[in-house]
């Protein structure tokens, strides 16, 4: 187990700002969630919160691990490339799930400037 001693004050003090920062911008993202009304308003904010408020928590870990065994620690690289590529697919399968849904149930309130599948564009 790692202990906080481990680290120098510089160290835990850079780390430390950077897993703050990085969970309020989740927070952030978190309570966007709750204040947007439609699902495809509710979508973004957590969507985006969570990418960059990983990043940040990401680079708090490659910093903490770096200066405790005296050598670069890129592991972290991994989970950041595959958070990168990964969220923002989630997001567009999602809506587009949800647009296809509504359209097929026939909601009036489904949004007009998200394009249509079929045509490649938006809808006039």
């Amino acid at each position: 187990m790692i202990q906080a001693p481990d680290l120098p004050l510089w160290a835990a003090l850079i780390v430390g700002l950077f897993v703050l920062l990085g969970a309020a911008i989740t927070l952030v993202g978190a309570v966007g969630l709750i204040r947007m009304e439609s699902f495809y308003e509710r979508v973004h904010p957590p969507t985006l919160g969570m990418t960059l408020g990983t990043g940040f928590i990401l680079i708090a870990s490659i910093i903490c691990f770096s200066v405790m065994q005296s050598r670069p620690v890129m592991h972290e690289v991994l989970i950041a490339v595959f958070v990168t590529i990964t969220t923002p697919i989630t997001l567009m399968l999602l809506a587009r799930a949800a647009l296809y849904r509504d359209r097929s149930e026939g909601a009036q309130d489904v949004p007009r400037d998200l394009g249509d599948a079929e045509n490649g564009g938006p809808e006039d």
